[in-house]
């Protein structure tokens, strides 16, 4: 005899102003499964998880935990009733240690007065080992790479003793090996009778993991499906409402001359130790590694992000320094960070000053004020181009998808005119329909002679999308292969070189 639903969430609705969110949206799970949601960015799958989870107020609608009906006015109301979230955009305090997130908010003490140190290191310990996760409770948070930090995040919610744990993209930062140590953990919550929620839009983890699968689009439910009656192509039919045959555009950009040249490029205080390569005009040039290899390091100390410590850069022949971000921009470079809520949104403001914020000299009328109807023109120019789904240019830009907050970064960089743009995860956490507008988008601006790095995790990505693929591993420069003639396993043969 089948249990009784452990959540049902009936007929939610949520508006914002200028759109509706939520459309009369319902979820039921069951004890013991892993319930997929899946739908492309902004179709309303955060933000009927914030509802659940007290972070938004829903209009209208009902949910039932264990049959009682509950309408939490809070995140710490909810994690008290057994209710955990595990947010793809980490918030967490990165001066503290790793003990003092796991129990913010919730200190055990003795005497009722007291914080007990020893306690909470018991504690942190116990559970570190209950789910194999090997951190040091007592590191500091901004020490530690993002998959580490989201390894804490999770641990965190499984510390509630949760009846309910909610995972939204959990593994957009994590490598092929703390992928599957996640699973292991979620089959172990599953076995002791929770009920996953797992927002993600990787569909192999979805065919994998997977119970059930309900699917949103723009708002509303589509379908919900048992995981072993569904096809990837039949996912994507159901998420976009069409057919989408390839998942990459064609690859017509021809590569020119050169007009980067790297030599010898190390960084100080980072794991970056040597890479020396070319880009060439129109070229997409790829970075692959594990987790840790120095690829991000490589694109932050071209765009003096970080602390060089030796290396020549060169723009068409001329030695170039770029010490600093703004110095880097002068010279025609563009970095979108992997950090997008941590570095790349200003998320208070709204779509306008996040659009033209890299670019207000350009706006300066008599050196004295800026242009307002120059500024909504750019910004009109980049929602188009963009494709950004929002209500209006006032918008916060928080409160639009991972999506279209990486869509907004893009139109801003673009509005610099930017030869050179280096991208860090440019589609971490965005939908199949979105990855390929931005894929598209790649393509088109290496068609106009710009040069593009590009650092991914995801391997069929680079693969799809690059015409070559720089490889590192331990801080250096593992190796270089071309995408059209390269697999897998030689990606990963190199990324082990140094290791």
């Amino acid at each position: 005899m089948e249990r009784p639903a452990l959540l049902e969430m009936q007929n939610i609705t949520k508006e914002f102003p200028g759109v509706k969110a939520l459309d009369g949206v319902s979820l039921t799970v069951r004890p013991g499964t892993v319930h997929a949601l899946m739908g492309e960015n902004g179709a309303g799958k955060s933000t009927l998880m914030k509802c659940l989870f007290g972070i938004y107020n829903k209009d209208s609608g009902t949910i039932l935990l264990d049959g009682k009906e509950v309408n939490f006015k809070s995140s710490k109301e909810a994690l008290e009733n057994g209710v955990a979230m595990v947010h793809q955009e980490l918030n967490q305090a990165l001066t503290r240690s790793v003990m003092d997130n796991l129990w913010l908010g919730r200190y055990p003490k003795v005497g009722g007065l007291m914080v007990s140190e020893s306690i909470m290191r018991k504690r942190t310990k116990e559970i570190f080992e209950e789910l194999d996760v090997h951190v040091d409770p007592k590191a500091i948070m901004s020490t530690m790479p993002v998959s580490q930090r989201q390894m804490v995040e999770i641990a965190k919610a499984v510390s509630y003793n949760s009846k309910i744990i909610v995972f939204d993209e959990p593994t957009s930062s994590l490598t092929e090996t703390e992928v599957e140590h996640l699973f292991r953990i979620i089959n172990m919550l599953r076995d002791k009778g929770c009920g996953i929620i797992y927002i993600s839009h990787k569909m192999e983890e979805i065919l994998r993991i997977s119970d059930d699968v309900t699917i949103m689009r723009d708002g509303t439910w589509v379908a919900t499906r048992p995981a072993k009656e569904l096809t990837m192509d039949e996912i994507i039919r159901l998420m976009v409402g069409r057919e989408l045959t390839n998942r990459f555009p064609p690859k017509d950009n021809v590569p020119g001359e050169v007009i980067l040249e790297v030599e010898h490029l190390a960084g100080k205080y980072t794991r970056l130790k040597e890479a020396s390569f070319q880009l060439h005009k129109g070229e997409i040039l790829g970075i692959a590694g594990l987790d840790g290899s120095g690829r991000t390091e490589v694109l932050e100390n071209l765009f003096g992000a970080m602390t060089r410590d030796g290396g020549t850069i060169r723009i068409h022949g001329r030695e170039i320094r770029n010490r600093t971000p703004r110095e880097s921009i002068k010279n025609g470079f563009a970095l979108l960070t992997e950090e997008r809520r941590a570095t790349g949104i200003f998320g208070i403001r709204d779509i306008r000053d996040n659009t033209v914020i890299s670019n207000l000299k350009s706006y300066l009328m008599g050196h004295i004020c800026l242009s307002d109807k120059k500024m909504r023109e750019d910004t009109d120019w980049s929602i188009q181009a963009m494709h950004i789904k929002t209500p209006s240019q006032a918008t916060q830009i928080r409160s639009l998808s991972g999506g279209n907050q990486q869509k907004v970064i893009i139109g801003r960089w673009l509005l610099t005119k930017p030869e050179i743009l280096l991208l860090d995860e440019p589609t971490r956490g965005i939908d199949v329909g979105a990855k390929y507008e931005i894929y598209q988008l790649i393509i088109d601006l290496a068609k106009e002679g710009k040069g593009v790095i590009m650092v991914s995790s995801e391997m069929p990505e680079l693969l799809g999308v690059c015409d070559r693929i720089l490889v590192m591993s331990g801080g250096r420069l593992a190796g270089e292969v071309d995408a059209k003639n390269t697999s897998q396993e030689e990606i990963l043969t190199l990324a082990a070189k140094y290791v």
